[in-house]
């Protein structure tokens, strides 16, 4: 059998029909699924879809779950250091003066001129004083006719009960014996007995103590015990940096000695455990990202940052699309004076410096001390109004090539209403247009709030945002020292526009007819 015959005789198949509700027929995309087929088939736009996913889900949903507020304060116990005293050895001539006498810091000085140049006797103002040795360092200064005037001295008295003024009569003889080598010593009919570390005794009760070193507390308030003063300078002699001292009440307290070279003096601090905020504390456990310069969670920060950020993002760009529909779609329709009036606002919003206006602005509602919140509100509706001329050029151009076209004719012979043919015809022609700015402009709304408020003039607190929480590298310490505190916040805000951006791109190729995949 020939090949034609087979062919001939083979079965013939009947061709196939659908119907136009058989599953099985060719399906014809409407034109949002070709939009989101084209924009998804850009692999750089999903990637800024899925970044942007992100974004909301860590600001919107990690705030709810996070276990700290966003303004939750936390501490810790530090020991601090605060001064408490300070000692010198001293090496200077101190002065007492008699009853009823006055020794001004002029004689004071002739006075030390005359003991250095070993002179017995000096004069000032007309008057004669003379200079008795009584021991090594120590001298008394006296007039002409031997009345005593004061004493000088380099080894320091000092009274061992609170409250208690040592008379002149006691600091004159006690240092005289103690110079001297003398045990015992007698004033108005009392005997005073010095031990050998310089302590002075009235009937076994100590009253007093001599030292060469010189020692103050800071605080007026506070008394130095002769205890705390020997163990002071027993730390000081042997070069101790820290010591313990054991009060009359047998609670210890610790003590830290630093000397200052420039002023040859010691500086003594007391060690407090004190309650203050846990600032600028390392990632750890409990803190994923450490803690910033109030003792706040960064993490936590961050999410509600992440919130106010984009909050204003989207509140801006809708206040300044709906300015700018408005004022473009009325511009583009009407034309003639209608558009020429709108175009000369427009470009009188265009050379207002918009910058300087928001720092002005700013620094006035600092000074009006203006509730963080309110501020926030009136920093959205600011921003919004100064940001609709772009928009409105945008849409004013597009309706321009749009009135023309049949619809529009078809409409106008319809008689349907200019508000009708403006905002259910035209304006919805504009809507991959109007999708394509808004996304494309939230990143850099959200860049101009994170400016003003790295600027300090924009989201205050306790209110956190991306920006015033980038504010802190404002202090070199923090730049340099702490990294999480600016880094985190600046890549956030980094991947937030540039994933808006990427958006943006894929949307407007999605959009467009024309583009070739």
């Amino acid at each position: 059998m020939s090949e034609n015959e087979k062919k001939d005789k083979a079965p013939v198949k009947e061709e196939q029909q659908y119907s136009l509700n058989d599953d099985r027929r060719v399906k014809v995309l409407s034109p949002g699924a070709m939009v989101a087929k084209r924009f998804f088939r850009n692999r750089i736009a999903v990637v800024g879809l899925v970044i942007l996913a992100f974004m909301f889900l860590f600001s919107f949903l990690g705030g709810l779950i996070s276990p700290y507020g966003e303004d939750q304060l936390f501490y810790r116990t530090d020991l601090m250091k605060k001064e408490y005293a300070g000692a010198v050895l001293n090496v200077d001539f101190r002065y007492s003066a008699a009853e009823g006498q006055k020794m001004s810091s002029a004689v004071q000085a002739m006075a030390v001129l005359a003991i250095q140049k070993g002179e017995t006797a000096f004069e000032y103002g007309g008057v004669d004083y003379q200079v008795i040795k009584e021991g090594e360092d120590f001298y008394r200064i006296a007039l002409a006719d031997g009345t005593t005037v004061a004493v000088t001295y380099k080894d320091v008295i000092r009274s061992s009960i609170e409250g208690q003024e040592l008379s002149f009569d006691l600091i004159y003889n006690a240092l005289k014996a103690y110079v001297g080598g003398g045990k015992t010593f007698s004033v108005d009919g009392k005997v005073y007995t010095i031990g050998d570390d310089g302590v002075v005794f009235e009937n076994d009760t100590e009253i007093a103590y001599i030292s060469r070193y010189a020692l103050n507390a800071v605080s007026p308030d506070v008394f130095l015990t002769r205890s705390f003063r020997d163990q002071l300078i027993e730390a000081i002699e042997n070069g101790q940096e820290d010591f313990t001292f054991v009060n009359e009440n047998g609670e210890a307290q610790d003590f830290s000695v630093e000397y200052k070279p420039d002023v040859k003096n010691w500086v003594i601090y007391r060690k407090q455990a004190s309650r203050v905020y846990d600032m600028y504390s390392f990632p750890s456990k409990e803190h994923w990202l450490g803690t910033d310069r109030y003792g706040m969670d960064m993490l936590t920060r961050l999410m509600y940052g992440g919130r106010v950020s984009l909050i204003i993002g989207f509140i801006v760009e809708a206040i300044s699309t709906l300015l700018g529909v408005i004022m473009g779609g009325l511009a583009g329709y009407f034309g003639k004076w209608v558009d020429n009036l709108i175009m000369r606002i427009v470009d009188i919003f265009y050379c207002i410096p918009s910058m300087p206006i928001l720092i002005i602005i700013g620094a006035a509602m600092d000074a009006m001390n203006m509730d963080p919140k309110l501020r926030m509100i009136y920093l959205m509706l600011i921003l919004g109004f100064l940001g609709w001329p772009g928009m409105a050029r945008l849409i004013r151009g597009q309706i321009l090539s749009l009135r023309e076209q049949e619809f529009m004719t078809a409409t106008e012979a319809g008689g349907i209403s200019v508000y009708r043919r403006i905002f259910k015809h035209l304006v919805p022609n504009v809507i991959p247009q109007i999708i394509v700015s808004v996304t494309m402009g939230v990143g850099g709304t959200i860049i101009t709030e994170a400016s003003l408020s790295f600027l300090g003039l924009g989201v205050r607190f306790p209110f956190a945002s991306w920006g015033n929480i980038i504010n802190d590298v404002n202090r070199t310490f923090v730049l340099e020292s702490y990294w999480f505190i600016w880094i985190p916040a600046g890549v956030l805000l980094l991947l937030t526009v540039l994933a808006f951006n990427l958006v943006g791109d894929g949307l407007r190729d999605a959009f467009d007819p024309k583009m070739k995949r």
